[in-house]
């Protein structure tokens, strides 16, 4: 186990995170429908892709830390 770099339980935070960042950005979508000009860079492009990535990025760092 290194000794730098985010712990186990930041991880499940982040993962946890995403999860409910997307959950929202998809009621906002059910609710407002899709965003038309600089709204749907802001939200699909910015929003989507920080918690889009940070979801991938922690549950691929859990996994492997699950299998080491």
């Amino acid at each position: 186990m290194s000794k730098y770099g985010p712990t186990r339980g930041e991880h499940l935070f982040r993962l946890i995170f995403s999860i409910f960042g997307l959950a929202c950005i998809g009621v906002l979508f059910a609710v407002q429908g899709v965003p038309r000009g600089a709204g749907l860079v802001e939200v699909v492009g910015i929003a989507g892709a920080f918690f889009g990535g940070t979801f991938v990025l922690s549950a691929r760092a859990l996994l492997r830390k699950g299998q080491g």
